[in-house]
């Protein structure tokens, strides 16, 4: 084992031009830990928002990142895991993350690998899938089977598309001209050009008498509640970006569900529960994946000595598809 590690580290107040590589002490698992060595990174937006915008734990040097993919390497006190398990995972804002050739873990949140399944490919699966996966459970059975992807171009409506036209779900979509095609051969009924100032309009007509049951919003809080209008009764509004911090339609009218979708939050908040169901449901989505039921957006490499431009990339929305890094 090495004694030091390639990272990323993070500068207050410097955005994504503060970001330097460097070699830090290998850090050691402790009770309940493991230390994985990184064979692939995936960058997600996230990623470069926390860099910009700072974390409450955050300090100089903290190792940005919060899926990767690798091998376990060391174990704390109390894991039972084979060394050289693979495994992807999510990590904690409040922790070093994934940026680095290392990344120490909770080992009750690590996901076990298929065997068939690519570093990259399961690095791409994390922070979207398990975000898509979290906003359908959101919602139950109603009259309608009618839902609405906005942003299903994204990595996280691109899976969730997927997962609810599997649920049985009528999936309609929100998506640039260019995902079209891809969204339709993967079940969603209609997508629609939300450059196109009609597309509203052009929905409701695809729906006819059916009420929207429930919209998921992957671009911010005041963008879905602009949207709130186009819910049935009973319906429900999934924001995946913010939150809705006041009603967005009047009181006593179509009785509309409110729902917000935090996936780091089960670091801070979740109980042993919440984690265990997380893992599993992670493990299947790359289960999902390896069998080729579950589709990954494109993925688009780069070199981990490139992680700064590519972030930026990814936020100046310079292409499609999700950016991976290989390592080792």
């Amino acid at each position: 084992m090495p004694t030091d590690h390639q990272a990323w580290a993070w500068t207050p107040n410097a955005g994504l031009d503060g970001l330097q590589l460097l070699r830090n002490p290998l850090p050691h698992p402790g009770p309940g830990e493991v230390l994985v060595a990184n064979r692939a990174i995936a960058l997600n937006p996230v990623d470069w928002k926390i860099c910009e915008w700072g974390h409450p734990a955050w300090q100089q040097g903290t190792v940005p990142g919060v899926d990767g993919a690798g091998v376990v390497v060391a174990l704390g006190e109390g894991v039972d895991m084979p060394l050289g398990s693979r495994v992807a995972y999510h990590q904690s804002l409040a922790r070093d993350g994934s940026f680095a050739e290392h990344c120490l873990l909770d080992a009750s949140l690590v996901m076990h690998v298929p065997s068939t399944l690519s570093d990259t490919a399961a690095a791409a699966v994390p922070c979207p899938a398990l975000t898509a996966w979290q906003a359908l459970a959101k919602i139950p059975e109603g009259a309608s089977r009618d839902v609405l992807v906005i942003g299903a171009g994204g990595a996280v409506g691109f899976y969730l598309a997927q997962l609810a036209a599997q649920r049985g779900l009528r999936v309609w979509a929100s998506a640039s001209q260019r995902h079209h095609a891809t969204l339709k051969a993967l079940g969603v009924s209609g997508v629609f050009d939300y450059h196109d100032a009609d597309w509203q309009n052009q929905l409701q007509a695809a729906l006819g008498e059916r009420p929207l049951h429930a919209l998921f919003d992957t671009v911010s809080g005041a963008h879905a509640g602009s949207l709130a209008h186009l819910l049935g009764y009973n319906g429900h509004l999934v924001c995946i970006q913010d939150r809705q911090e006041t009603a967005p339609t009047p009181a006593f009218s179509t009785a509309i569900s409110l729902h917000e979708v935090a996936l780091n939050s089960i670091h801070a908040h979740g109980r042993l529960a919440d984690r265990q169901a997380l893992r599993v449901a992670g493990e299947r989505l790359l289960q999902a994946v390896a069998d080729g039921s579950l589709i990954t957006p494109q993925r688009r490499e780069f070199a981990f000595s490139a992680l700064p431009q590519a972030l930026r990339q990814l936020k100046e929305g310079q292409g499609s598809g999700k950016w991976v890094t290989r390592l080792g």
